[in-house]
């Protein structure tokens, strides 16, 4: 290892830098806003996320998305990280659902998917890159959002 001087600051003001510059990005996967108009008469949605609270938030704001959401959990709350199973049955309990009724639709195979899948949970895979499934078979994979309404 190097040592480099002033690693740590470059370090923070690249943190602050991009902590600034992530809810100028409000660009949604294409899809996303109907999917949603779609579903929140519906659903109840929540959001499980391994981010934090300023950045969730100002990411949820900037895209307008942060109205379809009941509720939002992080890992920072409670010190537990996708995939835990801790995490998704903190989950069930704050929204007072059970797994037989909820489904978790995630882009992250490892953290989303299987996470779910380790607590009883259906999973929607979504797959827009037709990454390959080696693993298991998720309940079902999708590639573009607009599928789900062929789900629910």
């Amino acid at each position: 290892m190097v040592d480099v001087p002033g690693r740590e600051e470059i370090a923070r003001a690249y943190a602050k830098d991009f902590l600034e510059l992530i809810p100028t990005k409000t660009k949604l996967v294409p899809g996303a806003m109907e999917v949603l108009e779609y579903l929140y008469p519906q659903y109840n949605l929540y959001i499980i996320s391994n981010g934090f609270h300023e950045l969730q938030s100002r990411k949820m704001q900037a895209s307008g998305v942060e109205r379809f959401f009941r509720k939002v959990i992080l890992s920072e709350d409670i010190q537990s990280m996708k995939p835990s199973p801790t995490i998704f049955n903190f989950a069930l309990s704050a929204t007072q659902s059970s797994v037989d009724n909820s489904l978790m639709i995630g882009d992250n195979f490892v953290a989303d998917i299987t996470g779910a899948r380790g607590i009883g949970m259906d999973q929607v895979f979504f797959n827009p890159s037709d990454a390959k499934i080696t693993d298991f078979q998720p309940t079902y994979v999708i590639r573009k959002l607009d599928e789900l309404k062929n789900i629910l």
